[in-house]
């Protein structure tokens, strides 16, 4: 098989000499999502609504758990911190990362991990690296940790308050 056979030319050279990536769509700036969140809470203040301000507080955990413009935080094998771009703090920038941060999340919840069979060991990699395991990789930091919880705190008052508002 004869490769490039269609003479297509090849895509150009970026600056730094690696191939062009795609361009990321923009994101929306978080302080409007905060606008929001604001407006919902003075409206709710001014017309005394407990049930608007249910609303505010779910909508605030639905932002903290999926909406968020967030970066990926889960550590690479080598021990740096990934820093592509993940929206909200429950999701991760691809498949590999996701099970790691999945795992993670699993583990701060105290629930049993799903067990996965360990990748065989790769003979051709770098020795003299300290290479981190999964465990290690999928801690979450503190402000997400604290985000999570105040964010499950807020659904689970949510949830009440609403049980609450039909009898």
């Amino acid at each position: 098989m004869v490769a490039n056979q269609d003479r297509r030319e090849p895509p150009p050279l970026t600056k730094k000499g690696t191939m062009g990536r795609r361009r990321r769509p923009g994101r929306e700036h978080p302080f409007v999502w905060w606008i929001g969140f604001a407006v919902l809470g003075i409206a709710a203040l001014a017309l005394r609504s407990w049930r608007l301000a249910l609303i505010t507080l779910l909508l605030w955990c639905l932002y903290e758990f999926a909406l968020v413009p967030t970066v990926c935080r889960v550590r690479t094998r080598k021990g740096q911190f990934c820093p592509e771009p993940a929206r909200g703090r429950l999701f991760a920038c691809g498949t590999s990362h996701q099970r790691v941060k999945t795992d993670a999340l699993r583990r701060l919840a105290r629930l049993p991990g799903k067990r996965r069979s360990a990748p065989p060991a790769d003979p051709n990699r770098d020795t003299g690296v300290v290479v981190y395991s999964a465990e290690v990789r999928g801690r979450l930091s503190q402000e997400d940790r604290a985000f999570l919880a105040l964010a499950a705190a807020g659904t689970v008052v949510t949830v009440v308050g609403m049980l609450y508002g039909l009898t």
